[in-house]
């Protein structure tokens, strides 16, 4: 039962009562409750839903273009650095080392040849013997040879990085959380294509988890990095997951007239029940401190809205006046009304209030500790009721 509905039925049900000859007058009902002034932890949390994303993934590609021979991993698999994702089809670049390995030695022959001619000719030109030009065609040979020398060298070394690149190993500790490829399919690596290389699958590390949440733009202006979360998924219900906001994205996102900012929550999740994707129940802690002296916010009246109320407690309406005539800073932000139970009877003060959770407010200047407050329904649901309650006399009378 709603608090509306609920006042409505208790007054109804006094008018009735009133109406048909009950023996307590209407006036006895107790409209309202009574609160005391005292200490109290004020808790505000904001709610929203999210999705499960990972943090961070890194999307596993071939840097050598062929055939795909094998892929040992699927989704869900769980990959140490190192291990082997795939194998490409290694003919080629084995041709290409077999090749590359001949050409060394026959450079290397070269150059052994080139330079003991070339030291046989410097000695003889030395002496007088040889030309200056055949001593400079020697060293020219020697120079070439070297040269020969240092490329053979160097499409070796490569042909054992292209023949190494056919295996394909898992750069991180991850999850397999997407594979794109099969056994059999024509591959290209990202160095031949223009579109960047085909990819092979994709892996995440799931020990810590990001979740996604859309936080409504009246809400926003109270998130801050660093504020813990907590988290439940419907696969465990029971189970509350904690996390930290660690980003609020600038850019908002409007859906059917709904302006929400994209809020990013980071969860250790070293069991990885947390799965990509997930929908999760999102409640963000914005306050939870002890203040010294707290009230109840449906204690707190303005002056718009105080003189219904004040005549429900047996105020006159001079009273009213000549308490509304004192002016006070912050009226409706930071300092309000309430109705403080005293001997005499009920008594208007002006408050002064802080932090709120919306059902209590911090207490800052007005009241003592355990001073009374009334606590009444609102205004509208007041006149609400002199109405119905007019009208059902009517009828009876």
């Amino acid at each position: 039962m709603t608090k509306l509905t609920r006042y409505s039925f208790i007054l109804s049900s006094i008018v009735l009562l009133a109406a048909c000859g009950g023996a307590k007058e209407e006036e006895e009902f107790k409209f309202y409750t009574k609160k005391e002034v005292d200490t109290k932890e004020l808790q505000l949390t904001v709610e929203a839903s999210g999705t499960v994303e990972a943090i961070s993934s890194i999307e596993i590609k071939s840097k050598a273009s062929g055939e795909i021979l094998f892929l040992g991993a699927e989704i869900g698999d769980f990959i140490k650095k190192g291990e082997f994702l795939a194998r490409i089809d290694q003919r080629t670049p084995k041709n290409n080392l077999e090749q590359a390995s001949a050409d060394l030695e026959v450079a290397k022959v070269r150059l052994a040849n080139a330079e003991s001619q070339f030291l046989r000719s410097e000695k003889l030109h030395k002496e007088g013997s040889i030309s200056d030009k055949a001593f400079e065609d020697a060293q020219e040979a020697f120079s070439s040879a070297k040269s020969q020398y240092v490329r053979s060298n160097v499409f070796l070394e490569n042909a054992k990085i292209s023949l190494d690149d056919t295996l394909v190993r898992s750069p991180i500790d991850g999850t397999i959380i997407s594979r794109a490829a099969e056994v059999g399919q024509v591959i290209t690596s990202p160095t031949s294509a223009v579109g960047g290389g085909t990819l092979l699958m994709e892996m995440a590390d799931l020990n810590k988890v990001r979740v996604r949440a859309l936080i409504d733009e009246i809400d926003i202006g109270k998130i801050n990095i660093g504020q813990e979360v907590t988290l439940r998924v419907s696969a465990y219900r029971d189970r509350k997951f904690t996390g930290v906001v660690s980003k609020v994205e600038p850019q908002a996102k409007e859906e059917q007239n709904v302006t929400t900012f994209p809020v990013l929550i980071d969860i250790e999740n070293q069991d990885n029940l947390l799965l990509i994707g997930m929908n999760t129940d999102v409640e963000i802690e914005i306050i939870k401190e002890e203040v010294a002296l707290a009230l109840p916010a449906g204690s707190l009246r303005t002056r718009k809205d105080v003189q219904s109320v004040a005549l429900l407690l047996g105020l006159t309406s001079d009273e009213i006046s000549s308490f509304l005539q004192e002016s006070v800073d912050g009226e409706g932000y930071t300092s309000f009304i309430v109705f403080k139970e005293t001997k005499q009877g009920p008594k208007m003060e002006w408050v002064k209030v802080g932090k709120t959770d919306l059902n209590h407010v911090e207490l800052v200047s007005g009241l003592n500790r355990s001073d009374v407050v009334y606590v009444l329904p609102s205004e509208g649901l007041i006149k609400y009721q002199q109405r119905f309650s007019e009208r059902l006399r009517s009828r009876f009378s």
